[in-house]
């Protein structure tokens, strides 16, 4: 329960900002979605010692099978993966995803091998197709859950996906994780 209180009260506060900028017409969505992940990001980077943001952090070892299983005792309350539409408004998504990916990949480099998935966390679908960089982390999660990594059991049982995009592109990631026939598919949020 705290898992899907936080994560909607942190989607709800957002789309409240969205919605009160649209409505008003005071300020464009570029600098909505810039206000929310610069205080979120200032949350991060603070010598806080409360980092607003791990419980959405997905260990690196997950995304490489032949990284060392992660001894943190810290279990993630809502791992996320985040699918960005680059082009998609008004080519704002490149922005997006810089954002993004400064705050979710904090500690895993563009360089870093990860069979494929891009830059792990936070998806440009302009470089990655869903359907691979889902199919490969769920193959990386039985991986490791086959070696007895209770982590990977509770990543599984708790990510969270967030699509930002159009339509079209919402419908390309919701037919991508009905294909996978999860027995239990992750819930799915959308950022317009």
């Amino acid at each position: 329960v705290k898992c899907n209180l936080f994560l909607d009260e942190l989607l709800c506060n957002f789309l409240e900002q969205v919605d009160n900028r649209v409505a008003n017409m005071a300020k464009d969505w570029k600098h909505v979605v810039h206000t929310f992940f610069t205080r979120s990001h200032g949350a991060v980077t603070s010598d806080a010692k409360v980092d607003t943001l791990k419980d959405y952090l997905i260990p690196d070892y997950i995304f490489d099978t032949e990284r060392a299983i992660w001894t943190d005792s810290h279990v993630p309350a809502c791992p996320v993966m985040v699918f960005i539409n680059s082009k998609s408004g008004g080519h704002l998504g490149g922005e997006l995803l810089m954002t993004c990916r400064t705050l979710l990949n904090k500690n895993q480099g563009s360089t870093m091998p990860n069979a494929g998935l891009g830059y792990f966390q936070v998806v440009d679908l302009r470089e990655n197709a869903p359907a691979k960089v889902l199919h490969q982390l769920y193959v990386n999660l039985e991986t490791h859950k086959k070696s007895g990594d209770k982590m990977s059991f509770e990543i599984q049982k708790r990510l969270r996906l967030i699509v930002a995009g159009g339509d079209g592109t919402a419908n390309w990631l919701l037919g991508v994780v009905s294909d996978l026939k999860l027995a239990q598919p992750p819930p799915v949020a959308t950022v317009p």
